[in-house]
């Protein structure tokens, strides 16, 4: 899977790789994030709930920061176990640059990703849909952050319905149920 994508953020170019570089707001940022701790340096064992179409799981897994030049770039290097769901690895180069004007910066990433066992399985269309959404709303996190530290909105976590999904909430529940158990007894 590879995502590429550009956003202007509301603050100014150092102000943004302070955000980026501190984990309290990573945290509140990240759908599904429960922990970011330090692990060595420049590295970080991170906790977070993801849900992709039908499966979700809880992954354990590990980011480092790598090819770091402050305040312009870096590439994460990340890993994920999700149990019996499956796991996930990949990189992202971030860059930052200053926007338009004094007051913004232009930040363009691009991540390379793998997964395995039942996420794959799942079909990459499912899998780079997730992905989507997880940057979207991180995104969607992150600007609100930097306007003003507002709280993210914590309903939009449990909205694990995809968008192309017209069937109704009930039906939804029994699937994900089936494909829990499906899951755990594996």
């Amino acid at each position: 899977m590879e995502l590429t994508e550009t956003h202007t953020l509301p603050v100014p170019q150092a102000r943004a790789w302070e955000a980026l570089n501190d984990t309290a707001i990573l945290k509140a940022c990240i759908p599904g994030c429960d922990s970011i701790e330090a692990d060595g340096e420049n590295a970080y064992a991170i906790g977070m709930t993801a849900a992709v179409g039908p499966v979700k799981a809880r992954f354990k897994g590990r980011m480092e920061l790598t090819d770091i030049d402050a305040p312009h770039t870096y590439t994460i290097v990340f890993e994920g176990q999700g149990g019996a769901a499956g796991f996930s690895k990949g990189s992202a180069k971030v860059n930052l640059e200053p926007g338009d004007d004094a007051d913004t910066t232009k930040l363009s990433y691009s991540a390379n990703a793998q997964v395995g066992g039942k996420l794959a399985q799942i079909g990459s269309r499912l899998v780079d849909g997730a992905a989507r959404k997880i940057a979207a709303e991180f995104f969607k996190r992150f600007g609100a952050q930097l306007q003003g530290g507002q709280e993210p909105n914590e309903a939009q976590e449990s909205q694990d319905i995809p968008a192309d999904d017209q069937s109704g909430g009930e039906k939804e529940e029994k699937g994900k149920k089936s494909w829990t158990a499906w899951i755990s007894k594996s």
